[in-house]
């Protein structure tokens, strides 16, 4: 009996053994290229206002949030997301930007990458030139069925130097 035990028991270990998946290793080095790519391309899309592009970047889900660089500007949802950046496209022409400092980063299971950059935004707007230079740019991507989706970014320009806030 005990011999049927032993047997039984190394039996279910080996079935409960062989039918966990294994796990794949992640190459954290192709994922931040993989992510990297999309950023570039994030870039390119707004320079070339590309709008079929940036569908392809941003996640379409109502969960996703972009916080711009004015106080008002929080989109919530691909709805809002779009039509903010429809706005800009409308607004703006002649668009570069250029990346520096940039900084990604991919979890252990290759999923989720968060990033930081910093921009220098040149475009015309109603005729006039105008250059934004030191906009923080951070942001979250997901890999949702093999591909890096943005669903979260947010814009930030530095304060000043010399600027003064005073506690109210």
């Amino acid at each position: 009996m005990k011999k049927y035990f032993i047997l039984f028991v190394s039996l279910c270990m080996f079935i409960l053994f062989s039918c966990q998946e294994e796990q794949k290793e992640v190459d954290i080095g192709a994922e931040r290229a993989a992510v990297e790519n999309v950023l570039e391309k994030y870039v390119l899309a707004n320079e070339n206002q590309d709008f079929s592009l940036i569908e392809q970047i941003w996640a379409s889900d109502e969960d996703i949030v972009l916080l711009g660089t004015d106080g008002d500007e929080k989109y919530k949802g691909w709805n809002q997301i779009k039509s903010a950046i429809q706005h800009q496209f409308n607004e703006f022409e002649d668009t570069y930007i250029s990346v520096l400092d940039q900084a990604i980063n991919i979890n252990s299971t290759g999923n989720t990458a968060w990033f930081s950059e910093t921009l220098n935004y040149n475009f015309i707007y109603r005729g006039e030139a105008m250059s934004f230079e030191g906009i923080r740019f951070t942001g979250v991507l997901e890999k949702n069925e093999g591909v890096w989706e943005m669903v979260q970014g947010h814009l930030s320009i530095p304060v000043a130097e010399g600027t003064e806030t005073e506690a109210r």
